[in-house]
């Protein structure tokens, strides 16, 4: 790490300290505070290629990737000349523009299931909108979704479950009603017989059933082939709608995204994240038959002022013809398959149980014995020993998810000699652990 002097003011914890007295918890988005870790958040003041610097001046290997989208690493020249041209031309307009057709027509080319696609802004936007869109579609009011994965904060959504198949979820966020998730039912990641289970129970009620292809908000949870595959039978069979959510592995694990790796056709996707190459962008997308239940078209209504936002758009254009280029996902998941390799040899010469996963430039550890294949299995994990290597890693320059339920990015700026010193930091962090 790149350290400011040791004798100058900590300017991290004196803007934490300013931000706690204007925004709740000091931060705009809940992990960002460091409470599951401890410490004060290091306040970003910029970024290039596989590095962020903080207000201090220190400087780390950034694992965390604006938590995704952050692909070809920060500040990749070709992004940052498309939006300068972009920003010349107009902030926002509230009009159709030739790069939203663009954006969509890429979009289109590269994943086979969607037909058809709606730019919004947010992840949370999208997937909330392909939920409503599930309903409108089957004018069926239930929706299956999985413990441990997240769709975004959507009222819907913030549900755990219930006591059983034959009852449904209690909200976990207060201002959520109880009337709002009594339709989400909330089943065991990788739990086939629950599955067939609860399809037998509520078939004919079920709109859609929505579901993270590859599990990220518990960390890295790859679903086994059986799983995936009897999701996609059981909605074929019951005529629900099978969604799958790839706004962190959409482009991220494959150009193709997890649904190209796992072999499933979605009836809808939800992207973002990488689509937006850093800017507030995402979309979801199906067969031409069931976008067109969306208003103008149909009565499914969904709108956004600032969607297809211009300079968005060029953003995520941008990023999309760069990862395109011959080679790009061989070289990144061999460096990401390199940095959790080094983890686990570095974790074994310490004495300390740790396994890992990784697809494309995504990747995820845990300090376990074996691999978890379900939310329940994850929360095993010895949330104290991680901290103790999360604040470890920082110190040494390392910048990993503040939380043991997140999982990490590599991006193509990262270099073999990034690599090297980030193993060097966790050989000397796990000595610790």
């Amino acid at each position: 790490m790149i350290s400011a002097s040791a004798s100058s003011p900590d300017r991290n914890a004196d803007l934490f300290q300013r931000a706690q007295a204007l925004i709740p918890g000091g931060v705009n988005s809940p992990v960002r505070a460091f409470k599951a870790v401890g410490g004060t958040p290091r306040f970003i003041e910029r970024a290039q290629g596989a590095y962020v610097w903080d207000a201090n001046g220190d400087r780390y290997i950034d694992y965390v990737g604006s938590w995704g989208p952050m692909i070809l690493g920060h500040n990749h020249p070709a992004v940052i000349e498309a939006v300068h041209k972009a920003l010349e031309q107009g902030l926002s307009f509230g009009a159709p523009t030739e790069r939203e057709v663009e954006l969509a027509e890429e979009i289109v080319r590269l994943v086979p299931s969607i037909e058809m696609v709606r730019l919004t802004s947010s992840g949370t936007e999208a997937g909330m909108s392909a939920i409503r869109l599930a309903r409108g579609a089957t004018q069926r009011p239930r929706i299956v979704k999985f413990e441990g994965c997240y769709h975004g904060h959507a009222d819907a959504l913030l549900v755990k479950a219930g006591s059983g198949l034959a009852t449904f979820g209690t909200a976990t966020s207060a201002g959520v009603p109880a009337e709002v998730v009594q339709h989400t039912l909330v089943l065991e990641y990788n739990n086939v017989a629950q599955l067939d289970e609860a399809f037998a129970i509520h078939g004919p009620e079920i709109a859609g059933l929505i579901i993270e292809p590859i599990a990220g908000n518990m960390n890295f949870v790859r679903p086994t082939p059986a799983f995936i595959q009897r999701c996609r039978e059981l909605c074929t069979q019951h005529g629900a709608l099978l969604i799958i959510d790839e706004v962190m592995t959409g482009f991220r694990v494959a150009l193709g995204g997890a649904q190209s790796v796992l072999k499933v056709k979605p009836d809808i996707t939800v992207l973002g994240k990488v689509i937006g190459g850093g800017m507030p962008l995402a979309a979801f997308g199906a067969s031409r038959d069931i976008m067109q239940h969306l208003a103008p078209l149909g009565p499914v209504y969904q709108a956004g002022t600032l969607s297809g936002n211009p300079v968005a758009t060029a953003c995520g254009l941008a990023t999309l013809r760069e990862i395109q280029k011959p080679g790009f996902y061989e070289a990144l998941g061999q460096r990401t398959r390199s940095l959790v390799d080094g983890l686990q040899a570095a974790a074994r010469e310490a004495g300390v149980p740790l396994v890992t996963e990784s697809e494309g430039g995504m990747f995820g550890f845990f300090l376990l014995d074996q691999l978890p294949r379900n939310y329940t299995q994850v929360m095993k994990s010895d949330g104290a020993r991680f901290n103790t290597l999360f604040h470890g890693l920082l110190d040494r320059g390392v910048s990993i998810a503040p939380a043991l339920y997140e999982a990490g990015f590599v991006s193509a700026a990262h270099t073999a000699a990034d690599i090297d010193a980030t193993l060097d930091a966790a050989r000397a962090a796990f000595k610790s652990v």
